[in-house]
């Protein structure tokens, strides 16, 4: 089943569970989905789907931290709710010695020696970890290897 089958299936469920919260983010999943396909003039994969699930959970944790900053803690844990359901729909998170594997492999592979080469080694890497790991933290361990 893709993840796009699922996510209307939950969301069917949702509703008739009376689920509002739970019914309310897969909506605006939804809607950034069909959004991003109008804006494309395509139909997305999973691969997309994907994507558009983790730029909501960044855009989401960032707001987490702007309302903590400026003391709303109501709101950070209406966008704290929204990222758990939201997560439910990405792949299991890779712990930080998968992804050094991983990054040792890529390594292997393309030959990278230098800070110069972390383009090539995202390249390879940003496919096989997409949805499994925060790109960020790849990166600053990708430098981390490569400058000493």
């Amino acid at each position: 089943m893709s993840l796009k089958a699922r996510l209307t299936d939950d969301m069917k469920i949702a509703m008739k569970a009376g689920e509002k919260q739970r019914l309310g983010v897969i909506r605006l999943i939804n809607a950034a989905i069909k959004q991003r396909e109008v804006d494309e003039r395509t139909e997305l994969d999973d691969a997309a789907v994907l994507a558009v699930l983790e730029k909501m959970v960044k855009q989401r944790k960032d707001s987490v931290s702007q309302y903590a900053a400026a003391g709303r803690e109501d709101l950070a844990a209406i966008e704290r709710a929204e990222i758990e359901v939201i997560q439910a729909y990405l792949p299991a998170q890779l712990d930080q010695a998968a992804i050094e594997t991983a990054i040792e492999a890529a390594i292997a592979q393309t030959g990278a020696s230098s800070p110069a080469d972390i383009g090539k080694l995202m390249a390879v890497l940003k496919p096989q970890l997409a949805g499994q790991a925060d790109m960020g933290l790849v990166s600053r361990l990708i430098k981390q290897k490569l400058a000493g």
